[in-house]
């Protein structure tokens, strides 16, 4: 089914409606003191230009009719005026010195940003960002609050918003969909880059008003230049150095232009080796003693290295804008490749000459022969994108409209999965790397958005929104989890703020239609994913069988999302803000339709359409995947309170949440593994696959299964940062979260993120700045049925940096991360018992803006 996008008549409507009025508005922007503020940020609301004052402080906003302005400068407190473009004269402006750096979000319609939104957002920007980039994701983002991240080994980390990820947190690119495969399984890389990224935007709780229900949880949104919105030049370059895994960086951006045309470049390249870690990368082998491992022949190069663990990327957005007196319209294309291993999935097979000896007699001849050939294999990720991005932007300074924004996304996304194979002679200095495809995902993206800005009705003022998304998700090979599946999406959505004295008001709603469908799927083929290693009698015997097929119903969802908040400004400098939330979602292809091996997380995945069946026959249990086809929105009603001081020299920001939510859905371990569901049935054909997947993979592959299943849980969290100026040079800040993740009949969510607890000191010294800082993971025993606890452990880091003479903070810095080689194992991973955390760090980098 297509949906229709909102007719060409409707902009003519609103264009038709344009009056003009021109009203200079000029002003002077001062601190406490009376001193002037030079380079302070002054944004007329309504319009894309933004306007920076001189060295005295001044400013002047020509020819509009102007309802509100911004001011913003670092090291202060915002400023909001409301004028209704009635103010004559000169304005003057006293700022505030403010603890908390507050920053403006840019990926919604409304004016928003950490001290100003009912619900909990931060942004990562300036310093901070250039502090934080990390080559993935959840690594750039893991130590801010209330975020953490999945790492899987280093290769592919994804954030983490109060213990929810996956399909519930939406990562966006300039408010588009990424459209990668980073939310169905934690071995896929977010398809981002933050060395050349403007500021990244978190929002916690449901933000599915303006981004859709794939935002239950929370949305990252990425801001880049690579649509420019301006022909302002600015130029940006990076660098930097990490010991831990030899990961050279290199990046760098322009912009620029005249008065009617924009133009963009930026490039990046990351090249990384395998990490140093403290001790060895199994967890088992790490806790044995050295006559342990003597004995049972650990080599030494398994010990202070994660194997498969490096990657290497490299990406090019190019960009261009037409610059019109009322707005603009651009586009841009951006590629983007990388090559990563995939930590804890390698082994060691016998040479294929020796298959058929005799085991016991073949394995001492195999160990005392020296000569023998061994091959290593290794799983590799490899992926390609190729992204359009088309954005504009039209100020129609109407009667009832004031601006018509639109942005629209096409994304090819290929991954597949290479089996490399190093042949090895040992009394030889020979090899002979070997690369075999095995299982590829490709996904296709299409996502048009457009927003209605409108004047103020009785004091109210906001956005509505049309959306249409389309997901073409095909996958392919012995892995392939969940069949081929399209997912198409229309919404329309309204957001509204209004200021009543010292109120600020914001209501939203939202309303979806959801569509999935998916191919069929061949359960025995699925249940026999090795078949091909078989001999050609055991396809001929049970030929029929593998073309059984679930044919799936066509599945509609109608998710409706409401919110409602309040900030108020009790007192100068403090706000409170209280935010309601009830929000729906439609569940994802994978947890509706899987029914395979998913290798990155170790288990057999069955989607919530199917039930396992037990029934006896013979006096023995059998167990069958039965599909019956139905499923549920998942619904979750979220209360959000913050309280908060962001003036003088000491502030503080406090989150509360409670989430409930209903039928939510679970993938919880069965008790049950593979030979349970396939072994009884089919003995013969299945001793067949016993002894073909034991040549293959030492029988690796019995894996416990998990099944998608609508549970209801509880969620809820505290949140906190403080920080002190202590010294005009100094600044001491504390930050920490904790949250309880529970299903309402029991136990835990699977890899609840653990209590956190962190300091951090700042010293600045004329050009000089050092940071030092100590983040306290604590044990985390909260856990689900079958899973382990996680062991506490603290990290320890610090950073020198030199401002230089030139630029815009531009500087070089000397980091260590993890400087006491502390051996840490992430509890939200999911190769927590394979793959720690890299050990001591040093970073050596520079980085320069103009």
């Amino acid at each position: 089914m297509k949906y229709p996008l909102m007719p060409l008549a409707l902009l003519t409507t609103a264009i038709a409606t344009v009056s003009t009025n021109a009203h200079a508005l000029s002003g002077k922007v001062v601190d406490q003191n009376g001193d002037a503020v030079a380079n302070a940020q002054i944004e007329a609301i309504g319009s894309h230009q933004k306007y920076l004052t001189n060295a005295r402080g001044e400013f002047n906003i020509p020819g509009k009719t102007i309802d509100e302005i911004h001011i913003e400068a670092p090291g202060f407190s915002h400023k909001v005026f409301h004028l209704h473009g009635k103010h004559q004269g000169a304005l003057t402006v006293e700022l505030s010195r403010a603890i908390i750096e507050v920053v403006d979000v840019i990926g919604l319609p409304i004016h928003a940003s950490k001290i100003e939104s009912a619900q909990p957002i931060s942004v990562l920007s300036g310093e901070e960002l250039i502090k934080k980039q990390a080559s993935t994701l959840g690594e750039t983002l893991k130590n801010e609050v209330g975020v953490q991240s999945t790492s899987y080994g280093g290769v592919a980390a994804s954030p983490i918003i109060r213990s929810l990820d996956g399909p519930r947190v939406l990562v966006t690119q300039n408010g588009l969909d990424t459209g990668d495969v980073s939310r169905i399984g934690p071995d896929h890389a977010v398809t981002t880059e933050a060395s050349t990224a403007q500021q990244i935007e978190i929002l916690r709780g449901p933000a599915t008003l303006f981004y859709g229900s794939g935002a239950i949880g929370g949305v990252i949104n990425i801001v880049d230049d690579r649509v420019p919105q301006n022909s302002d030049f600015k130029a940006a370059v990076a660098t930097e150095y990490n010991s831990v895994n030899n990961e050279s960086l290199i990046a760098a951006g322009m912009t620029g232009g005249n008065d009617l045309f924009a133009a963009h470049i930026d490039m990046f390249a990351r090249n990384s080796k395998d990490y140093d870690i403290p001790g060895f990368a199994d967890y088992d082998a790490d806790h044995e003693t050295d006559a342990e491992h003597e004995e049972e022949g650990h080599e030494e190069h398994a010990r202070g290295t994660l194997a498969n663990s490096g990657s290497e990327g490299k990406g090019i957005n190019l960009g261009g804008s037409w610059l019109l007196d009322n707005g603009f319209v651009g586009l841009s294309y951006g590629h983007l490749e990388r090559q990563n291993g995939i930590p804890g999935h390698s082994h060691v097979e016998q040479d294929h000459e020796d298959e058929h000896a005799e085991d016991e007699d073949h394995n001492d001849e195999h160990e005392e022969d020296s000569h023998e050939e061994h091959a290593e294999e290794n799983i590799l990720s490899d992926y390609r994108q190729n992204r359009w991005q088309l954005l504009g932007e039209y100020q129609v300074d109407g009667n009832f409209l004031n601006k018509i924004s639109a942005s629209a996304g096409y994304t090819d996304y290929t991954h597949a999965e290479l089996h490399e194979e190093e042949h090895e002679e040992h009394d030889e200095d020979e090899h002979e790397d070997e690369h075999d495809e095995g299982t590829v995902f490709n996904s296709t993206t299409t996502q048009l958005r457009v927003n209605f800005h409108h004047n103020e009705i009785a004091g109210w003022k906001g956005a509505f929104s049309l959306e249409n998304k389309n997901i073409d998700f095909e996958a392919s090979g012995a892995e392939a989890f969940t069949p081929n599946s399209q997912t198409q999406e229309f919404g329309f959505a309204v957001i509204e703020e209004k200021h009543a004295g010292s109120l600020l008001w914001q209501l939203g709603a939202r309303i979806e239609r959801v569509s999935l469908k998916a191919d069929d799927l061949h359960l025995a083929h699925q249940e026999h994913a090795h078949e091909e290693e078989l001999e050609d009698e055991h396809d001929d015997e049970h030929g029929e069988e593998h073309n059984e097929a679930v044919h799936f119903e066509d599945l509609d969802f109608t998710p409706f999302s409401l919110s409602a908040g309040v900030v108020w400004d009790f007192a100068d400098g403090y706000n409170m803000g209280i935010s309601l939330a009830h929000a729906e979602r439609a569940p994802s292809a994978a947890e509706l339709f899987s029914a395979g091996e998913h290798i990155a997380t170790r288990t057999f995945e069955v989607g919530a359409l199917f039930d396992i069946h037990e029934e006896e026959h013979e006096g023995e249990t059998e167990y069958h995947l039965d599909y019956h086809g139905e499923a549920k929105k998942e619904v979750s009603n979220n209360i959000d309170l913050s309280i908060r001081k962001f003036e003088g020299d000491f502030g503080f920001v406090i989150n509360l949440f409670y989430n409930q939510i209903t039928d939510y859905y679970a993938l919880t371990h069965t008790g049950l593994t593979t030979e349970d569901l396939f072994s009884d049935k089919h003995d013969e054909h299945a001793a067949g696959m016993a002894e073909a997947e034991e040549e293959h993979d030492h029988g690796a592959s019995v894996l416990p299964i998990h099944i998608f299943s609508q549970q209801d849980a509880t969620i809820r969290g505290l949140e906190a940062e403080l920080a002190w100026q202590f010294h005009s040079n100094a600044k001491w800040t504390v930050w920490g979260d904790t949250v309880n993740a529970k299903l309402d009949n029991g136990g835990y969510l699977p890899r609840t993120s653990p209590t956190r607890l962190a300091n951090q000191l700042n010293i600045d010294y004329n050009a000089w700045g050092i940071e030092i800082d100590a983040v306290k993971y604590f044990e985390q025993n909260k856990t689900a049925i079958n899973e382990t606890s996680s062991e506490g452990y603290t990290l320890l880091n610090a950073r020198i940096k030199y401002t230089l003479p030139f630029g815009n903070n531009s500087q070089v810095y000397l980091a260590g991360n993890n400087l006491s080689d502390k051996q840490a194992r992430a509890h939200t991973s999911f190769l927590k018992k394979q793959a720690p955390l890299p050990g001591r760090n040093i970073k050596l980098g520079f980085s320069a803006k103009f």
